[in-house]
């Protein structure tokens, strides 16, 4: 068994959440067009964030393509969240699992990482994070000009 960990960033977004969620929710094939840093995003089964959906992301995460496919684990309206489980991707070849949730209210926006590592040695999962507070920001900035 591998060292499981836990990583939680919160942003606060001007364009508030209930808009960031919006995105996230009903409009996830825009992102690509919206944030540089993700090249792709497809449904490979069910619609856009339903739980037991699964979709695939290819994204830039410090200048290296990454692949991950998620399934919708969770999908809670009243909390403006959901949780995916990556079930294939280069995030598995360093972790045994790997949950991303992601939450809005008013003027926040939080991402929770849990994960298992597959040794001691594998490092924290820093660089996604970073890249999930940037594709805040890109979303952000994208609702703003609106």
């Amino acid at each position: 068994m591998g060292v499981k960990g836990k990583l939680i960033a919160s942003m606060e977004v001007k364009c508030g959440g209930h808009l960031f969620h919006d995105i996230l929710h009903t409009n996830t094939h825009h992102v690509p067009i919206i944030s540089p840093n993700v090249n792709h995003f497809e449904i490979h089964e069910g619609e856009t964030v339903k739980v037991g959906s699964v979709v695939s992301w290819k994204y830039i995460e410090g200048g290296k393509e990454m692949y991950a496919k998620e399934v919708i684990e969770a999908f809670d309206p009243q909390k403006k969240s959901i949780t995916w489980k990556v079930i294939e991707g280069d995030l598995l070849k360093l972790y045994n699992s790997f949950i991303v949730t992601s939450s809005c209210e008013h003027q926040w926006t939080t991402f929770t990482l849990v994960y298992e590592k597959k040794t001691e040695d594998t490092p924290e999962p820093l660089a996604l994070l970073a890249y999930l507070l940037n594709l805040t920001k890109d979303i952000e900035g994208h609702l703003l000009k609106k």
